[in-house]
């Protein structure tokens, strides 16, 4: 069995042995010997591959440019020369880490041992952030080349892809939305000296592998993209304080990722002052993904915005920081 002890499910694009063993004849990776459907994953196709040279992992991208996936994967050879935990993307006897094989692109990365936490604790929440913060020191002064074929998460790509998909949903409920959802954008406030990195943006558990208790390694830079690196600290955020069913913030959670993730990453005077901008930012960037759900007077993201409106900048900034700076 090849993998993480994952539960095999149908690629979306199913592949011959023939063809396995077209996309690694460019590569010294050894013979085909048999593979294995990703369990996780919903956008791309992954394969675990046994060769004879050993273990690797294929993606086969359904929908993104050779451009998108140099952008990952230069990223995460920049990010392996630095040693950070994450797979390398592994280079064809030309050197090259992408190939095409009926007009898409696919990468083969590093097998990496370790396995997935389904019920994370709370250490490992900590190394989570740890990473997290680590992720955005090494990547503050880094221009990644092809980033403007990434979705770059900004209030003007909020705008447009929220206007394309209204577009293309043409009723009247998701016209309203973008009404209410540009009428948000016009409150951030996002000054330009905010600090712009990489961000993960997925930092779900089964992006992450780990031996025993200890972080092993990130998966999965597919909506990686250079943005505010307030982006995935508000990510972190959510993923430990936002209550679903009750619809609040704990607010005492928050402010306890937030201090944890300044242990590793300090945050600046702006930072702290516009993380709530980035965290609404957020919010209507899920509006757009969800832009055909619920109804145009009360839906979800709209909820989570009326929350922090009524919780305000000024106690949002006090509950995470503990002080007012003038």
């Amino acid at each position: 069995m090849i993998g993480y002890n994952k539960r095999p499910m149908a690629a979306k694009t199913p592949f011959s042995s023939d063809n396995f063993v077209t996309m690694l004849a460019p590569y010294a990776l050894g013979e085909y010997l048999g593979s294995e459907a990703v369990a996780q994953g919903t956008v791309q196709t992954n394969y675990f591959i046994e060769t004879t040279g050993g273990k690797v992992v294929l993606r086969y991208y359904e929908n993104r440019s050779r451009e998108s996936v140099l952008f990952e994967s230069n990223l995460l050879a920049y990010l392996k020369k630095r040693y950070y935990p994450c797979p390398t993307p592994l280079k064809n006897r030309q050197g090259a880490t992408v190939g095409i094989l009926y007009n898409k692109p696919y990468v083969f990365f590093e097998w990496m041992a370790g396995h997935h936490i389904e019920q994370p604790t709370a250490y490992h929440r900590q190394q989570l952030i740890q990473k997290a913060a680590e992720l955005q020191n090494l990547t503050r002064t880094y221009r990644p080349r092809y980033k403007p074929y990434r979705w770059n998460y900004s209030v003007d790509l909020c705008r447009n892809l929220a206007r394309t998909e209204a577009a293309k949903i043409n009723i009247g409920a998701a016209q309203e939305k973008l009404v209410w959802l540009e009428q948000q954008l016009a409150t951030l406030q996002l000054p330009r000296p905010l600090p712009k990195g990489i961000c993960h943006c997925d930092f779900h558990f089964s992006n992450v592998l780990f031996q025993g208790d200890h972080f092993a390694a990130l998966l999965d830079f597919d909506d990686a993209n250079y943005t505010f690196l307030l982006f995935d600290l508000v990510g972190l955020i959510e993923a430990g304080a936002w209550s679903h069913p009750a619809e609040t913030l704990d607010l005492v959670q928050a402010r306890a990722i937030v201090q944890e993730y300044r242990k590793y990453r300090p945050l600046s005077a702006i930072e702290q002052r516009h993380l709530y901008d980035v965290y609404k930012l957020s919010i209507l960037f899920d509006c757009v993904w969800y832009l055909g759900r619920g109804d145009a007077q009360d839906f979800y993201e709209k909820r989570k915005v009326n929350f922090l409106r009524n919780v305000g900048r000024e106690r949002f900034f006090v509950e995470l920081f503990g002080e007012v700076t003038g």
